[in-house]
């Protein structure tokens, strides 16, 4: 154990010499708190894009869609990010809803807008039935209510209400197309007869109408039949000539997933069963994966510099401070200790710098969950603590320490007498 008098003096000789050379020392602190930082936010935020990403899509078994991308099926019908591939006809929609092994069958016909938030047309089922979440269900505040199918009326989310300042009683105008940059609104007005409360998942930045309205909504065709169909004011539209976007589905029993992918996407060629849905967002993640390698990597490596960093600024101050060491050594001070009081140093600089790493975690963590909800509606919580909280700093550390053996050989090495002859 070391004496609690020579520790002591240690600590003194660090305090001193951190004080003495402030600037240079806030500088390595910096550069290890952002390097820490880095490394915490990029671990933590990828952990809880995927866990929630994955949570947003845990009350869907299954999305039944056009011919194409299972992918792009759920980004467009589960997270309300991408384009629709295409429509299937309404009669396969009844098909899959008859199925005793579907338990849930929730159509959605998209296409339209308004301001840039999208506009689903579906079911009351989509509020009554399906979950958001396991056991959560899209729920009105008080004050409003799911909206009637045979009316123009919209239910909407409550990042749509913050952001547009729609309330219950507002009217709107849809919009053809997903921009709203050139969009031309359509003459039908929808009134807004309830905002959901929020789940912090992206059904918080869709508009909900009924689907009857996107069938009837002025400009739209439909091809359910393979031939054009314009409905009419009054006029009943036939089953056969409607067709829909995408099914969300929830299965009484996981078997029933099994064999609709096997007749519909390994024997049919007219539709695609995304299933099951976790697949879809695993591959999502898999594509952006070189992207969080990329970022890990340039994290660590700017830890490592950080690390330079810190071997640059004692090693700078190795030539003022000769004949300090060389003092030290002619009044009794031992090798050992003039190597550790440098080692202390530099492990001191790297604390300082792990200590802030947590505070630039935070607020990288939080930047980054700001645009994430901004753009898809999913909520990261930037106070989450992720295993990186405490590797990263552990690591910075240690990097740290490592990074004064150089400086600290250099002052066990220092020559006594040399140091401290007199200059002729």
């Amino acid at each position: 154990m070391i004496p609690r008098s020579l520790a002591g003096g240690l600590f003194l000789i660090v305090r001193r010499s951190l004080a003495q050379h402030a600037l240079s020392t806030a500088v390595a602190a910096l550069a290890s708190a952002l390097a820490c930082g880095l490394v915490i936010a990029v671990f933590a935020v990828r952990q809880q894009a995927h866990d929630a990403f994955a949570g947003s899509a845990s009350g869907v078994d299954a999305v039944l869609g056009a011919r194409g991308s299972h992918l792009q099926l759920v980004l467009n019908a589960v997270y309300h990010l991408d384009t629709s591939p295409g429509n299937i006809p309404w009669s396969l929609y009844e098909q899959v809803r008859a199925d005793p092994q579907v338990d849930v069958a929730v159509p959605y016909a998209v296409g339209d807008s308004w301001r840039g938030w999208r506009v689903v047309g579906t079911t009351p089922e989509r509020f009554t039935r399906l979950e958001e979440r396991k056991g959560r269900r899209l729920a009105p505040a008080p004050g409003g209510r799911v909206f009637d199918p045979a009316l123009r009326e919209a239910v909407i989310g409550s990042a749509v209400a913050d952001s547009t300042g729609l309330r219950v009683g507002a009217e709107f105008h849809p919009e053809h197309g997903l921009s709203h940059e050139g969009a031309e609104e359509h003459e039908e007005e929808y009134v807004v007869v309830g905002v959901l409360e929020p789940t912090n998942t992206p059904a918080d930045r869709v508009i909900w109408i009924p689907i009857e309205g996107v069938f009837r909504m002025g400009g739209h065709v439909l091809r359910g039949a393979g031939t054009e169909f314009r409905p009419k004011p009054g006029e009943p539209i036939p089953d056969e000539a409607k067709e829909v976007s995408a099914v969300l589905l929830k299965f009484r029993v996981p078997m029933a997933g099994m064999r609709l992918d096997q007749a519909i996407n390994r024997q049919g060629k007219d539709a695609t069963l995304a299933w099951p849905v976790s697949r879809s967002v695993a591959e999502l993640f898999d594509k952006l994966g070189w992207m969080d390698r990329v970022l890990a990597l340039v994290a660590w490596l700017v830890m490592l510099v950080a690390a330079g960093s810190i071997l640059a600024a004692l090693s700078n101050a190795m030539n003022e401070r000769r004949r300090d060491f060389a003092i030290l050594r002619a009044l009794g001070a031992k090798r050992r200790v003039v190597f550790a009081a440098i080692l202390l140093e530099s492990t001191a600089i790297g604390a300082l710098g792990a200590a802030g790493g947590w505070l630039v975690a935070f607020a990288l963590a939080a930047g980054a969950a700001a645009v994430v909800r901004a753009q898809t509606g999913v909520v990261l919580d930037a106070a989450q603590v992720h295993a990186a909280a405490a590797f990263a700093p552990a690591a910075m550390v240690a990097l740290a320490a490592l990074a004064g053996v150089l400086p600290a050989v250099r002052a066990y090495r220092t020559p006594v007498a040399d140091t401290l002859a007199p200059v002729s």
